[in-house]
This record gives structure tokens, sequence and C-alpha cells, in this order.
């Protein structure tokens, strides 16, 4: 299951990711904002987050304007790592290097094309370990 979440900025984009998820089969919980009326994306980052820190989804995708914003709400729910991605090489090496939990994209940045790029990648690469694991758990202190 992964956990779903924008602000009005990145709702477009987060409607497209949600067709592409379903056109992989795969499962996802929308935590919000479901308009493009003006919102607070701390309230939808942090809701996609406490579900990926809670083991309630696997992962979580999280969109805003730029993706800056609700990138940090997210990362201020422990356990929860969460990169911000704008190409697919970013979200690969987040995956393979930093066990990434959830990615963050700016709508303003990213069209949906590359988007489903980055979710593909980031949903299909795994964590390489080993020395990783070692510096992944010091970030968790």
């Amino acid at each position: 299951m992964i956990a779903l979440g924008s602000d009005h900025g990145g709702y477009a984009l987060k409607e497209h990711v949600k067709k592409h998820l379903d056109s992989l089969g795969l499962a996802y919980k929308d935590f919000g904002t479901h308009s493009t009326d003006s919102c607070d994306y701390p309230e939808f980052g942090r809701a996609a987050a406490l579900a990926v820190a809670s083991g309630e989804c696997d992962r979580g995708i999280v969109i805003c304007t730029t993706g800056i914003g609700i990138s940090i709400a997210a990362n201020k729910v422990s356990g929860v790592r969460c990169a911000l991605c704008s190409e697919p090489l970013s979200a690969e090496m987040t995956r393979r290097h930093n066990d990434a939990n959830m990615l963050a994209m700016g709508a303003g940045m990213v069209g949906p094309n590359m988007a489903d790029r980055i979710v593909d990648v980031f949903l299909n690469t795994e964590f390489e370990g080993g020395r990783h694991a070692r510096r992944v758990n010091a970030i968790e202190g």
C-alpha cells in the first residue's frame, strides 16, 4: 500500500499518479487534499508520513508545487526518510543508498511523464544494504 498526499499545488499531479498506480495494479491510500482549494501542505504530508511510519503503508508519495515544503513536513515524522526527486536517477539512488520510504515531487517542476518514470524507479529499486545500512541506522539515531 502506498500513502499519497498533496496540497492544492500538487493535487493534479497526485491525481495523475493515482491513475498511473491504478494502471500498475498498485494499491494506495489518498490522505488528501481532495481539491484545488488552497490548503496547508504540512497536514497532508504528515498524514501520509504517519501512515508510512506506522507500517499502515509500505511507501509514500507526497506532492506540492516545489516538493520542498511537503518533503520537510514528511521528514519531521520519526522513521520517515523522504527524498525530493525531480528525475529518475535521484529516485534510484535514494532507494539504493538511503532506503528512502517516501518520495516527494514538485508539480511545478515535474511533468506527468517524468513523474511516471520517477515513481516507477522509486517503487522498483531495492535498498543495497551493506555499508549503506550503517548510514541509514545513523540517521535514525
